[in-house]
């Protein structure tokens, strides 16, 4: 799946979540929000920094879920938002008319479905490993996991 596949994909989620604040935003909006709160280099999400910090945050098992064939662990939009952090997710709020607390939720609710597709097979796709500095830097993050 490319990157912008996974963007739409979590954007889909979050207008498709249980908030009735999200569901009548347009799909391109929060595209674009999603976007900028996860960039990396060149735009495209940097899921390696996401997972590295949830490691180092104590969320290591939550995000192995997402990363493995099995079943995706929730995250709880607390423990998630500490991750992302709180700048990134007051723009993010903003960029879509959000409280920051339908914010983290539907942050929680976009990425698990989003690493989990980009991560077929239990492994994050080549395209995505630019964002962790090359192969090594791949190799580097899932043995960090496992």
């Amino acid at each position: 799946m490319d990157i912008a596949a996974l963007i739409q994909l979590g954007a889909s989620a979050i207008q498709g979540n249980s908030d009735k604040n999200t569901t009548g935003i347009p799909l391109d909006k929060i595209t674009a929000a999603l976007g900028s709160l996860l960039g990396g280099k060149g735009g495209k999400p940097d899921f390696g920094a996401l997972l590295s910090g949830m490691q180092a945050g104590g969320l290591g098992d939550i995000a192995s879920s997402w990363l493995g064939k099995g079943a995706n662990k929730p995250v709880s939009p607390d423990a998630l938002a500490g991750i992302v952090g709180q700048e990134k997710l007051k723009e993010f709020a903003g960029q879509l008319g959000l409280s920051e607390e339908s914010a983290k939720t539907a942050i929680a609710d976009a990425l698990p479905e989003m690493v989990d597709k980009a991560s077929p097979e239990g492994s994050l796709l080549d395209g995505l490993a630019e964002n962790l500095g090359g192969m090594k830097g791949l190799g580097d993050m899932i043995g960090k996991f496992l």
